[in-house]
């Protein structure tokens, strides 16, 4: 599913036009980016919590030379399942 496919779905489910529900979702990804820009963690009871997380650097290897390297400290967004998403996720592989 992409973007457009949300789009669509989110305006079929919640009776929005389609350009209100592409505003909805860029206003929730907007909301979500906000707050992990200033540092705090997005939890959304039962789908998940998205939050910032630190990588730390690391020695890699080049997979088209085999040469090692090494690669830098990041700082990434990270989700965690809610237990409504996991169940959900585990019953449908069960089908």
């Amino acid at each position: 599913m992409n973007k457009s496919d949300l789009v669509d779905a989110i305006a079929a489910s919640a009776g929005l036009t389609k350009v209100d529900a592409d505003r909805a979702l860029k206003a929730v990804i907007d909301a979500i980016t906000e707050e992990l820009a200033k540092g705090e963690k997005v939890n959304i009871i039962g789908f998940g919590t998205f939050e910032k997380r630190k990588r730390a650097a690391r020695t890699g290897r080049n997979p088209k030379t085999g040469e090692t390297m090494q690669i830098a400290a990041a700082v990434t967004a990270g989700f965690k399942p809610g237990k409504l998403l996991k169940d959900a996720i585990t019953s449908a592989d069960k089908d």
